[in-house]
C-alpha cells in the first residue's frame, strides 16, 4: 500500500514553553520510531507540521531588531528543511539501506483567499495574557485565546496546487521515501507575469496532506497528532471517541478551527474525492491507527457515526 503520513506539529514539539533543540530532536526520533513498522512494509510519503517551530523562529526574529525581518514563507522554508533533515537522520538510522529525500515544497494559494482577512492558524508557544498583549503592541501579532493562554494566529489559505507534485510522484514511484510539504508547504502565489512570490501565511499541513495524498494516489491518509482521535463532545467531562464516521455525518459537529477542524476537513475531502480511508489518531499509536484498531476512521463506506466512551485525553 501507499500512504501519506502527516505528523502533527504539536506532536513534534510542544505548543507550550519553548523546547531545546535536543528535546525537539528526541520527539522527532520518537516519531520516526512510531511510523517505522508501517514504513518497513508500505510505500510512505511523510509530511509534517511546523506550528510551534515557525512561531518560535518568528518571535526570535522579531526580538533581534538589528536583523531584517524574515517573512513567514522564508521561515516556512527554514523549518521545512530543518525538520526534514532531522527526520532523515532518524529514518536513515532505522532504514540504513533506504533512499530518502527531503523536498522543499511550494504550494500555491489564491491572493483573494478569505483567510487573509481572518487569521486562524495558531503558531508559536503558548503565552500569558500579559505576554500576548505585549506581542500585539510591539509586533502587531494577532493573538487568540487557547486552552491555558494565548497563541499567535496567522492567515491559513487553502492549498490549491503543490508545485512539485510530479517530482514527488516520480520519486515515490522510484521507491524513495519522500519527506515533503512540511508545514503545509511554502505558501506562494502566481504573479501576473506567471512567476511566483512568497506569501505571508502558514498553510495547514493536513489540508496540504490531503491534496498530496490524492495526487500520489495514496491508498490511505494518516493524520497523526497528540490525541487519540476525534471526540464528539470535546471538551465535555466525559468525551466520546468517534471510531468511524462518514464525512457527511461529521458536519454536524463544531470542531476547533485551528486544531481538529482542518484535520476533519482534510480527512473528509480525501475520503470523498477518492473513496478511500483517512485516519486520525495519536502518533504513538500509528500502527494501530493505520490498522483501524485505534483512532478515528473517515470513509464514505461508513454509516453515520460510530462512537465509543473513553477516558479523557490530553488537550491538543
Amino acid at each position: 500500500m501507499r500512504l501519506v503520513i502527516a505528523l502533527g506539529g504539536n506532536a513534534l514539539a510542544s505548543s507550550g514553553a519553548p523546547e531545546s533543540i535536543e528535546q525537539q530532536r528526541q520527539r522527532i526520533a520518537d516519531a520516526a520510531s512510531a511510523i517505522a513498522d508501517i514504513a518497513r512494509v508500505h510505500e510512505v510519503v511523510i509530511t509534517h507540521g511546523n506550528g510551534p517551530q515557525i512561531g518560535l523562529l518568528a518571535a526570535q526574529n522579531r526580538s533581534s531588531p538589528e536583523f531584517p525581518r524574515r517573512p513567514l514563507d522564508l521561515l516556512g522554508a527554514e523549518t521545512e528543511g530543518m525538520i526534514g533533515y532531522w527526520l532523515e537522520i532518524e529514518l536513515a538510522r532505522i532504514f540504513p539501506s533506504s533512499e530518502l529525500a527531503t523536498l522543499l515544497t511550494q504550494v500555491e494559494v489564491a491572493d483573494d483567499d478569505p483567510a487573509f482577512e481572518h487569521p486562524s492558524k495558531p503558531i508559536g508557544p503558548r503565552v500569558t495574557a500579559e505576554e500576548a498583549d505585549a506581542l500585539h503592541k510591539h509586533f502587531g501579532f494577532t493573538m487568540a485565546p487557547v486552552d491555558g493562554g494565548f497563541r499567535r494566529v496567522v492567515p491559513s489559505p487553502y492549498p490549491l496546487r503543490i508545485r512539485e507534485d510530479r517530482t514527488i510522484e516520480r520519486l515515490v514511484d522510484a521507491g524513495v521515501l519522500v519527506i515533503c510539504a512540511g508545514g503545509g508547504g511554502i505558501p506562494v502565489a502566481v504573479t501576473p507575469e506567471g512567476g511566483l512570490r512568497g506569501v505571508e501565511a502558514v498553510i495547514d499541513k493536513d489540508l496540504t496532506a490531503a491534496v498530496l495524498a490524492e495526487k500520489v494516489k495514496a491508498d490511505q491518509l494518516l493524520l497523526l497528532t497528540n490525541v487519540p482521535g476525534v471526540y464528539a463532545d470535546w471538551p465535555a467531562p466525559r468525551e466520546r471517541l468517534i471510531r468511524e464516521a462518514h464525512p457527511d455525518a461529521l458536519t454536524k459537529f463544531d470542531f476547533e478551527p485551528g486544531s481538529m477542524g482542518p484535520k476533519i476537513e482534510a480527512a473528509s475531502s480525501f475520503a470523498q474525492r477518492t473513496g478511500k480511508v483517512a485516519s486520525i489518531g495519536a502518533l504513538e499509536d500509528a500502527r494501530h491507527v493505520f490498522g483501524g484498531e485505534a483512532g478515528t476512521r473517515v470513509s464514505t463506506r461508513s454509516q453515520g457515526i460510530k462512537e465509543s466512551p473513553v477516558s479523557s485525553p490530553a488537550k491538543s
